[in-house]
């Protein structure tokens, strides 16, 4: 999970207030404490960590509660709100027609986070061009290649070319009727005068209408003095950072950036390609808090899900029915939404409970199912009931596994079936969770 360290501390810290039995000034300032040392040990700025927590602990003692809400529920309001404030407002970039200019220091994941922005607009209907604008270092070109050929966007480059203002001059003719142009433009070891001076040039030349700077979560708050050199020299319309999943300093990265009034756009949590995410700050907070996220859940579910199919697997659990073969789509589903660890950080209340080897687990047993179905035929698909034991020795060769992995299936899939049929005859229960399905649907909307 993004800033793990931080998220863990600050859940320890609301769990002593909702714990609490009543809300003094002594638990109160325990609190403060608590978080002061969370932020400080995430590299947030001392000078923004005390004024924060000076107006947390302010609110805490002088506010009171709204009707309907308990002390302890409205501190915990007041922490997450704070820590909202300190990141400042993100900003998701638009897909309708626009050139982008990615800008940065050597190292940061420049190359990288354009192949993820082409494939998070071309995903949104763009059509997307790719230019590799950095003339300096010898594998910028083979590497944004490799990228665009992964996500299927091309890209416009010329390794022999020492002018990044010519290759951009080329790749608009190139890329003429393109929605969508990225320029990936050269970085340095530091803020030199004369990457500077290129940047400008290649800035006027293509006039951007974003301007991304990229910067790793490790460059700390040293983050915010780079953002306010680059915004100096080109005006920044947003920010990405990066490797936010590997790192203690990426609290002092976020609010730096905050600092200097440029917008966070996506950070970076992972290695691959789609490992982007859009940076709202409530989602952020209410994700480290263990508060859930289930609007990106439904979002992260609605991009992989098939509606028909969806609406098929509905009509079946109504009837009563499920077989393994809704089991395989279901499980496709999750696949497709990513880790399992990236997907209970969605879900309220359990970022602390499940551990990292038991994640693991579980997400080799679900492909070890997926492996064993595929090996199944479709009439064991869809009645389950004509696995015996020959079947299964039959299954277990054709798959790889062990009968006993292939009876593991079997003993799941009866479980599922069962828990299925348990929860269709509740109605109070159903009712419940198609109010909060509703309920979800229409923030989702909202958003």
């Amino acid at each position: 999970m993004v800033l793990e360290g931080l998220g863990g501390a600050l859940r320890d810290a609301i769990k002593k207030i909702a714990s609490a039995s009543h809300v003094d000034q002594k638990l109160v300032k325990e609190v403060v404490k608590d978080v002061q040392r969370a932020l400080l040990q995430a590299d947030v700025n001392v000078k923004l960590v005390l004024q924060m927590t000076k107006e947390l602990e302010d609110r805490a003692l002088t506010e009171k509660p709204p009707a309907g809400m308990s002390p302890r529920e409205h501190v915990i309001r007041i922490v997450y709100e704070e820590l909202v404030k300190i990141l400042g407002k993100g900003k998701e970039i638009p897909a309708k027609p626009q050139r982008i200019l990615m800008v940065g220091l050597y190292g940061q994941g420049k190359t990288t986070t354009s192949g993820k922005l082409a494939k998070d607009l071309h995903k949104r209907g763009m059509k997307v061009g790719l230019v590799a604008a950095d003339v300096h270092r010898p594998a910028a070109y083979d590497q944004l290649t490799q990228i665009g050929a992964m996500i299927n966007v091309p890209v416009f480059g010329d390794p022999k070319e020492k002018s990044a203002t010519k290759i951009a001059k080329r790749a608009m003719k190139e890329f003429d009727g393109y929605d969508v142009i990225i320029f990936d433009t050269s970085g340095r070891h530091s803020l030199e005068d004369d990457l500077i001076r290129e940047i400008e040039d290649v800035a006027k030349t293509v006039d951007a209408e974003q301007k991304i700077l990229v910067l790793d979560a490790q460059t700390g708050q040293q983050a915010g003095p780079q953002a306010k050199a680059f915004h100096d020299a080109v005006g920044l319309t947003g920010v990405v950072i990066t490797k936010l999943d590997g790192t203690a300093k990426g609290g002092g990265a976020l609010s730096a950036v905050a600092e200097t009034g440029a917008p966070i756009c996506y950070i970076g949590v992972g290695e691959h390609l789609e490992d982007l995410e859009k940076f709202d700050p409530d989602r952020f907070i209410s994700r480290m808090l263990g508060m859930g996220d289930i609007r990106s859940l439904m979002e992260s579910a609605s991009e992989v899900m098939d509606e028909d199919k969806a609406e098929e697997a509905a009509r079946k659990m109504l009837s009563g029915k499920f077989t393994l073969k809704d089991m395989y789509d279901q499980m496709e589903m999750l696949q497709g939404m990513g880790p399992l660890k990236k997907i209970t950080s969605m879900l309220p209340g359990f970022a602390d409970k499940i551990k990292d080897q038991d994640m693991e687990a579980t997400q080799e047993k679900l492909q070890r199912f997926r492996v064993i179905m595929d090996s199944m035929t479709d009439e064991e698909l869809e009645d389950p009931k004509l696995i015996k034991s020959s079947r299964v020795m039959r299954i277990a060769r054709g798959s790889g596994t062990t009968p006993k992995d292939v009876k593991e299936l079997i003993k799941q899939y009866n479980m599922s079936k069962k828990a299925m049929k348990g929860f269709m005859g509740n109605r109070k229960m159903r009712r419940q969770l198609m109010k909060q399905f509703k309920g979800m649907d229409i923030s989702a909307k909202e958003a």
